[in-house]
């Protein structure tokens, strides 16, 4: 299950630069709607999720249900992804990403049985990657669509 989350991180680390590589820099910043997020906060919401998994499956190694939740709309606003170009929210994006393989191909297995506590719910570590992986994905599909 975690082997195929983390073939398919890898494979989006693969293709999604080239993809996103010919994408308009104004294309990539406009705003749908005046309250919707350009793909440029998409890929910063990505960031984000990436920044707050990485704790989860650090923390939640050691720490006994450790609570790790964060306001997507605040953490996006004072990110000010959309003043940084397009060229470094992807290269953060690929770098960081390849970072949490690594660090997810190391967990031992009986490590992703461990608990974080987000909201109201107690979810393990191997509930988390494969939400994770499926979180990304989703996302995704809307940056790389024109």
């Amino acid at each position: 299950m975690i082997n195929t989350a983390l073939e398919r991180l890898g494979y989006l680390c693969e293709i999604i630069p080239p993809l996103l590589a010919g994408l308009d820099e104004s294309a990539f910043s406009a705003k749908p709607k005046r309250d919707k997020w350009s793909k440029k906060e998409v890929m910063g919401h990505l960031i984000d999720s990436t920044t707050n998994n990485h704790q989860r499956f650090v923390r939640g190694q050691f720490e006994d249900r450790p609570t790790i939740v964060y306001d997507q709309n605040k953490w996006n606003e004072f990110g000010f992804y959309q003043q940084i170009s397009t060229a470094q929210l992807v290269a953060f994006w690929t770098i960081y990403n390849k970072q949490l393989i690594e660090l997810i191909k190391s967990i031992p297995t009986e490590n992703l049985r461990r608990e974080c506590r987000i909201g109201d719910s107690l979810l393990t570590l191997g509930f988390l990657i494969n939400d994770y992986v499926e979180h990304l994905e989703h996302h995704l599909q809307e940056v790389v669509a024109y």
